[in-house]
Parts: C-alpha cells; sequence; structure tokens
C-alpha cells in the first residue's frame, strides 16, 4: 500500500473517533497513549502557536482532522489546511464547522510534496509528524525547498518530525523514515533558511521500549506496560521536553525567510 491509500485507509478508519487522535498520532495505540502524545506536542508547540499574530496567513501542511488548524484559527489566524486524505478533510471540515471556524479557513486536497498554490504566501508554514512520511530524500528536500518558497519576507517554518540525533532504520517502515536531525537542518539550509530554534518534545526512553512490542506481548501486558510507560514519561515530557534535545525521539525546528526576500 502507497502512502496515500495508507492515510486514506487510516483516516476511514480512524478520523470520526473522537478527537480523531488515533487518525493522526499512534493509529495502532490505545487512547490514554495517543492523548499522552496530543498533550506532549501542544506543550511543545503551544507557546509558538500563540506566538502567530492575530490576522496571520498560515499553511498547515499535512493538517489531518485540523487539530492544528482550529488552534490557529481560533486565535484570528487565517490558515490554509492542505491534506491529501479526502477522508481527513471532510473531518477536517466537520470539525472546523462545529467550532464555528469556518470563516477563517480553507481546505485543499493536495500532496504537500507536489503543492502548487499560485500566488499564495504565507507568514507562517506549519507542519507536525508530515515530513517524517515523505519517503524519498530527493523527494524530502524537494518538498522543504516547495514549502519555503511559500513564505513571506521574514515568514516563519515551524516543523514538528521524528528526528533523532542518529537515523535509526530499525524503526522505519513501509510509510516512514526516522531520520537524523542533520538531515532536515541540511534540508532547511538548502532551501535558503535560518534556523532560529531547535527544541525536543519527548525525551524519556521509556515508550520507545515498549511500542516495537506492544504488538507481540500478550493484551494485558503490552497495556501494562505501556501506562507504565506512558505515566512515567509524561510529566518528564511535558515539564522538560524542550530543553531536553538530544534524547528526544521528536525534535520542534523552527526557521526564517529571509527578510526582503520573496
Amino acid at each position: 500500500m502507497d502512502t496515500m491509500h495508507f492515510w486514506e485507509a487510516r483516516a476511514q478508519q480512524y478520523a470520526h473517533e473522537g478527537a480523531g487522535l488515533r487518525a493522526v498520532c499512534s493509529y495502532a495505540m490505545p487512547n490514554f497513549y495517543n492523548q499522552a502524545i496530543d498533550w506532549t506536542q501542544k506543550a511543545a508547540l503551544d507557546d509558538l502557536i500563540r506566538s502567530i499574530p492575530p490576522g496571520s496567513q498560515v499553511l498547515d501542511f499535512g493538517c489531518g482532522v485540523g487539530r492544528w488548524t482550529r488552534m490557529m484559527a481560533k486565535r484570528g489566524c487565517r490558515v490554509t489546511a492542505v491534506d491529501f486524505s479526502a477522508s481527513m478533510l471532510n473531518q477536517a471540515a466537520e470539525r472546523i464547522v462545529a467550532a464555528g471556524l469556518s470563516s477563517n479557513t480553507r481546505l485543499i486536497q493536495a500532496d504537500v510534496s507536489q503543492l502548487e498554490l499560485e500566488k499564495a504566501t504565507f507568514d507562517v508554514v506549519f507542519g507536525v509528524t508530515v515530513l517524517q512520511h515523505v519517503l524519498s530524500e530527493r523527494q524530502l528536500t524537494d518538498t522543504i525547498a516547495r514549502l519555503a518558497r511559500l513564505l513571506r519576507p521574514g515568514g516563519r517554518m515551524i516543523l514538528m518530525e521524528a528526528a533523532p540525533v542518529l537515523r535509526n532504520r530499525t524503526c522505519e517502515t513501509a510509510t516512514f523514515r526516522a531520520r537524523s536531525l542533520t538531515t532536515y537542518l541540511d534540508g532547511i539550509e538548502a532551501a535558503g533558511l535560518s534556523l532560529l530554534d531547535i527544541r525536543g518534545v519527548d525525551p524519556t526512553p521509556f515508550k520507545l521500549w515498549v511500542v516495537p512490542r506492544f504488538a507481540q506481548w500478550p493484551r494485558w501486558l503490552g497495556l501494562s506496560a505501556l501506562a507504565l510507560a506512558t505515566l512515567v514519561s509524561l510529566p518528564i515530557d511535558l515539564i522538560l521536553g524542550r530543553w531536553l534535545i538530544r534524547s528526544s525521539w521528536h525534535k520542534v525546528i523552527v526557521a526564517s525567510a529571509p527578510e526582503g526576500v520573496l
């Protein structure tokens, strides 16, 4: 199954459930684990989202069910949300309408690696765990450059990706790449952007020990081990995550476009 069909199938199965976290976080894991991921990601990104001035034009690429789109639209941002899954976008649209945020958003079905938005430019280009699913190294570099060209002068690119210090091929799948942080930094530099900030997200290692074995263990053992790992990890990740960069599996990377160049 190729990446596009994988995400469409996943969206059809899980995007309508609750907050839709199993569609956009870890579909094989129970709800409590995905809720912990959501809290951890929000803790890492909250101040960056709050720093976006109302009225800013924002591109949320790989928007999924629109959880980040809604957060930024509530702040008064004008958000263009892009995803290549029709089912994800349908769920995003329903949730946006229910939140009364339709006037601040527009939804576009497109593959970010082929994204063409004629004459559109943005103050912020924003993506959470999207580029890690771009499988080709050349395509990754091209995609970062494509996104960089959509930034207005001085605009910011805010990314969160699985970016260990060293690439971990043992964790890779047919739809996911655990590339090193350096790979993303090289792509950002090649795109002509300046690095502003790197922060950690999830430095505690316990979940990484349990998750690959979860499906192999008896269900009671897997759930018990995962619950314990999540319980121990969550407060550390929430409080200290951003400063423990090297040990974090995911990283937040913030870069800016040159001033005065369009």
